[in-house]
């Protein structure tokens, strides 16, 4: 009697790396400690950023809208030029402050768990 059972086997690297990445997306994710470490830092490095540049960027642009009255495009308007880059220059003006003060209040609520943090990880 023949035995006419055959074993076939075919490796794909590149298509095990295809499979594996399809099924890494669909795990649940697990974050490490260094993972959650690495995320507050970023929060304290970025804090503030977004709301410095949203008064920033309001006062450059009622700052701009008194330099177009400024060209005298409508007679008698010089007062809006002056009303309106007096406005935008007051609003510029805060947007440094503010940047720094919401940076020191991040810092100072997550600096504790940080450190424990970093601590807890290079105890291990």
């Amino acid at each position: 009697m023949e035995n006419k059972e055959v074993f076939t086997y075919q490796y794909s690297a590149k298509q095990n790396k295809e499979v594996e990445h399809i099924r890494r997306k669909y795990l649940p994710r697990e974050q490490s400690k260094l993972d959650i470490l690495r995320s507050m830092d970023n929060r304290v490095q970025t804090a503030g950023m977004l709301q410095g540049l949203i008064i920033g960027i309001i006062g450059c642009l009622v700052f701009g809208v008194g330099m177009c009255f400024g060209l005298d495009v409508f007679d008698g308007a010089d007062w809006l030029a002056v009303l309106f880059c007096g406005v935008g220059a007051a609003t510029m003006i805060p947007a440094y402050p503010v940047y720094r003060y919401v940076a020191r209040k991040t810092k100072e609520e997550l600096t504790p768990e940080i450190l424990r943090l970093s601590e807890e990880i290079m105890n291990s």
